[in-house]
């Protein structure tokens, strides 16, 4: 998570220095492009950790974890 956020915020640095240089907008959106993809990244990485751990705290017996398994396999695909 905060891998992913760090490179958000490089992203970010380089953007802001991009523009103090008039850099061109084409390069500008691209990287302001990248910044949404990590933020989306980090923020569906968090959803899916919170959801495991929840899961795992009420999952209990056999027929519980194998009905976790099968969600987190499903969960992936958000």
């Amino acid at each position: 998570m905060v891998k992913r956020l760090k490179r958000a915020d490089g992203h970010l640095q380089t953007i802001i220095a991009m523009i103090e240089q008039g850099r061109p907008y084409v390069q500008l959106a691209q990287q302001l492009e990248a910044v949404e993809r990590a933020i989306e990244n980090a923020k569906k990485a968090l959803i899916h950790d919170y959801i495991e751990q929840c899961l795992d705290r009420a999952a209990a017996g056999p027929r519980g974890r194998a009905a976790l398994r099968e969600l987190k396999a499903v969960a992936k695909y958000l």
